[in-house]
């Protein structure tokens, strides 16, 4: 495995698991409020989403990252 796979996979495990942990977290949260039944829900609803939040993240984080260049660069007034 080259090194900027292994970057990017790191980073996309890295990446959705912190996001899947808060987003799953916040929407239970609103869903439900702190009951007594709130960690078996989250880590249902973790354990759920981690795995599409992973694979979405390997799929889009490149380009979302050279639209994120190029909306920087136009805002700078590079071409």
């Amino acid at each position: 495995m080259s090194d900027a796979l292994r970057l990017r996979c790191t980073f996309a495990f890295l990446m959705s698991l912190l996001m899947t942990l808060l987003m799953s977290a916040w929407v239970t949260w609103l869903n439900i409020g702190l009951q007594a039944d709130f960690l078996p829900r989250w880590r249902h609803a973790f354990f759920a989403a981690w795995p599409v939040a992973f694979c979405a993240v390997m799929l889009f984080a490149p380009r979302v990252q050279l639209m994120s260049r190029s909306i920087v660069a136009r805002l700078a007034g590079r071409p």
